[in-house]
């Protein structure tokens, strides 16, 4: 039977066997779960993703929202499949107990969530993005915070925001206007506008808690005077009840290329002069309290980019298997040999593992994030929590961009596997396409992660951090080593990381000079170039375990799905990691042309 959204059998072989999840589970906080559990988990949310969510994927981008008098209406089915979610609740898995949430291992979440977002990630983000809100407010709110807000928020009663964005402060967060007046019974009066809301406004839930960042009247420019504000879209009487509308309105939704059915709002606040907002922790910690948010959101980009890949992946190999076209290369000259599926024709095929290799790279890297930050928070050394945090921090602009830019190349090539028929609305991997566009822009562009990776990352308690990234590589090069036949493929990604130390110290030498305009001009090649590197680090581990999983014989259809494994990392090791050593060649040359050239010359006045 085809498989739909993410293939099951990969799934497994991550946590399972690549990852080796069952460890996570000894962890006394995940003592309720067992394998067995788990794998049901997985098992049901894949079956409701398929059943009850997939078919309102058309619907919701045909139809959109619906924008009247300040509300905006979901599309049709999305309430009866939003209850669904909640009387599951499915939408807080992976929440702590403590917040209301079921507590379940990071790995299995995820896992949930690949089927959920592939499905409708619109529809499953209108129940779950209350989650980041809950989770800032149980860090730094006051006990009557918690206990008004953080509940109903993972129960999905109530929804949740981020009013981060003007129109003349976007990624430069400083720049915004939104003022905050301190009122004498403690609360703060907001006033300004904010723009591209995610779920701004929508009829799902009956509230909407609005963390706003503001400067309160009188602090400082730039992002250090800058403060965070809860603001309720209904005030919360003291017994829980809603109370009178807040002075928050919705203005207007964005008409967008993709991801139709998300409510993207513009948002008003204090048009009437009563917007009111309580203060989240401390005055101008804003952005450090913002900045907990940050990292689940680039993760949970990076996984939206990679679901809709896989997503489209398995659209494309489905449709090449039953797609009878042209004659087998062999018989050319044959008109009367009969016609093949297209998977037996040569660029079809390359094409598929091509995209089977990223997909499966990709996967891999985003659950090895996943587990390191697990063992962030559960493991009992605090030198280990250190280890597997440092990496988890340093690692989250790539796991975001890079798996945005490729997720979405993997969409368009699904699209090149159906032909003309793939452009058209008869399948859905040109939605899937469109829709995964906005992964490179969510949670700040390309240009953004790149600039944090080479700012703030490979330079870490002085690029210890690098190196021990550069060490868990190497760890895996030697293992492969001792296996039969991955020496060569050991010996090439060896020389990758090798490479890509020695770029990163020239970029990092040059980032620290007067040249260092020229550094930044190639940070992005050297996020890809870093990602790549990864991917083949990736490849190479699946191949190790499916290596020594076929010396213990398995079933014929464990022995395709091993086999595979080895021959997806040699495809990318001998045909895609060349190209990265290419980049990384490039940026050791470190081109000024970009900074050299004038204004003028870029041409069209």
């Amino acid at each position: 039977m085809a498989q739909q959204i993410a293939d099951r059998r990969d799934i497994d072989f991550v946590i399972w066997e690549q990852m080796n999840c069952e460890e996570i589970l000894r962890y006394e906080l995940y003592k309720e779960y067992n394998k067995k559990a788990c794998e049901m988990i997985i098992t049901e949310a894949r079956a409701l993703a398929i059943k009850e969510l997939l078919p309102l994927l058309s619907v919701g981008d045909k139809q959109g929202v619906c924008f009247e008098d300040g509300t905006v209406k979901v599309p049709e089915g999305f309430h009866q499949v939003y209850k669904l979610i909640q009387e599951g609740e499915w939408n807080n898995l992976g929440v702590p107990k403590e917040m209301g949430g079921q507590g379940a291992p990071g790995f299995v979440a995820a896992a949930a969530a690949e089927y959920f977002l592939g499905a409708n990630w619109p529809l499953y983000v209108y129940a779950t993005m209350g989650n980041g809100t809950a989770n800032m407010i149980q860090l730094y709110g006051t006990q009557e915070q918690k206990d008004n807000y953080v509940k109903k928020l993972t129960a999905a009663e109530w929804g949740g925001t981020m009013l981060l964005t003007e129109s003349e402060a976007g990624s430069d967060v400083g720049a915004l206007t939104t003022t905050a007046v301190r009122n004498d019974n403690g609360t703060y009066s907001l006033s300004g506008n904010k723009i591209f809301i995610t779920n701004g406004e929508h009829d799902l839930a009956e509230n909407i808690i609005h963390p706003v960042l503001a400067r309160i009247e009188g602090d400082p420019p730039g992002t250090k005077g800058i403060s965070i504000f809860l603001v309720p879209k209904y005030f919360v009487n003291v017994d829980g009840s809603l109370g009178d509308r807040n002075d928050i309105v919705c203005t207007g939704v964005e008409e967008k290329h993709g991801i139709h059915a998300s409510a993207t709002c513009s948002m008003a606040l204090g048009s009437n002069g009563k917007c009111i907002g309580y203060l989240l922790g401390e005055e101008r910690q804003g952005m450090k309290i913002m900045f907990n948010m940050i990292n689940g959101a680039r993760m949970s980009t990076g996984l939206q980019a990679l679901t809709y890949a896989s997503a489209a992946y398995m659209l494309a190999v489905n449709y090449a298997r039953e797609r009878i076209q042209g004659r087998d290369l062999a018989d050319f000259k044959d008109a009367g040999a009969p016609p093949v599926p297209i998977i037996k024709h040569p660029d079809v095929r390359r094409n598929l593992l091509w995209m089977k290799s990223y997909v499966d790279g990709m996967r891999s890297f985003f659950y090895f994030l996943v587990v390191c930050g697990t063992k962030a928070f559960t493991s009992k050394s605090d030198e280990t929590q250190q280890f597997y945090g440092d990496l988890f921090n340093m690692l989250t602009p790539i796991v975001k961009d890079y798996l945005a830019v490729k997720g979405h190349e993997i969409c368009i090539q699904a699209i090149q596997v159906f032909g003309g028929a793939g452009y058209t609305r008869d399948y859905p991997v040109e939605q899937y396409a469109r829709d995964c566009k906005i992964t490179s822009i969510y949670e700040g562009t390309s240009g953004i992660q790149a600039m944090d990776l080479l700012a703030r990352k490979i330079g870490m308690k002085k690029g210890a951090v690098y190196m021990n990234f550069l060490g868990e590589i190497q760890k895996t090069v030697s293992q492969a080593k001792e296996v039969d036949g991955l020496n060569q493929l050991s010996d090439e990604v060896e020389q990758a990381a090798n490479r890509l130390g020695e770029t990163a110290l020239h970029i990092g030498q040059i980032a620290l000079s007067t040249e260092f305009r020229v550094a930044f001009a190639h940070a992005l090649p050297f996020l890809y170039a870093m990602g790549d590197t990864i991917m083949a680090w990736m490849l190479l581990w699946r191949a190790a375990v499916a290596v020594q999983k076929l010396s213990s014989k398995p079933k014929n259809k464990e022995v395709a799905f091993y086999k595979g494994q080895i021959k997806t990392a040699e495809f990318f090791i001998k045909t895609e990691l060349p190209a990265a050593m290419g980049k990384m060649d490039a940026i050791k040359k470190a081109s000024a042309a970009a900074i050299e050239i004038d204004d003028d010359s870029f041409g069209g006045l």
